[in-house]
C-alpha cells in the first residue's frame, strides 16, 4: 500500500495550518476546533514547520512559557520530516517508529499534498490485513474468484 492510497481513503483529508507568527494559544485554539494533534506551519506557500501538542507540553509547558504570547515559529518543529505519495506505507510506519512522530506531512512533486497521522497509518493496516484475511479464507473455503 502506498502514502497514495492512504490519503484517498481518509474521510476527512483537509490541511490545517497557521503561520509561524500565529501566537502559541490561537494555534491551540484551532487544533482543539479541527480535534487534531497537529498543524502544519506554513509561511508564503511553504511548509515552515509542525506544532503539535507534543511540542506545547515539552516546550511551553515545561519551560514556563505563556502560549499567549509566545510565537509558534519559536517553538514548532522546524525540520520537518515528510513522506511522498508514492512511498510505501512501510516506510512512513519506519520514520514515526525511528523518529517517535505521529504526523507526517505527504509531499508530490515538492508540492504540500497532506498529512498522515499514526492512527491513519494503524487504520490502513488493519483494513489490509481484514482484506488478507477474507482473501485467504475465501481462498481455503474455495470461494475465489
Amino acid at each position: 500500500m502506498k502514502i497514495r492510497q492512504i490519503l484517498q481513503g481518509k474521510k476527512i483529508n483537509a490541511l490545517f495550518s497557521v503561520t509561524s507568527h500565529t501566537t502559541v494559544y490561537d494555534a491551540l485554539v484551532e487544533m482543539a476546533n479541527k480535534n487534531i494533534g497537529a498543524v502544519l506551519v506554513i509561511d508564503e506557500g511553504k511548509l515552515s514547520g509542525i506544532f503539535s501538542e507534543r511540542d506545547y507540553a515539552r516546550k511551553i509547558v515545561l519551560k514556563g512559557l505563556h502560549s499567549e504570547d509566545t510565537l509558534v515559529k519559536d517553538v514548532m518543529t522546524a525540520n520537518v520530516i515528510t513522506v511522498e505519495m508514492e512511498d510505501k506505507l512501510e516506510v512512513a510506519m519506519q520514520i514515526m517508529s525511528d523518529k517517535h512522530i505521529r504526523h507526517l506531512p505527504v509531499m508530490e512533486a515538492g508540492v504540500l499534498s497532506g498529512i498522515i497521522s499514526i492512527n491513519d497509518v494503524v487504520t490502513s493496516i488493519i483494513q489490509e490485513q481484514k482484506s488478507q484475511i477474507a482473501s485467504l479464507q475465501g481462498y481455503i473455503s474455495g470461494n475465489y474468484a
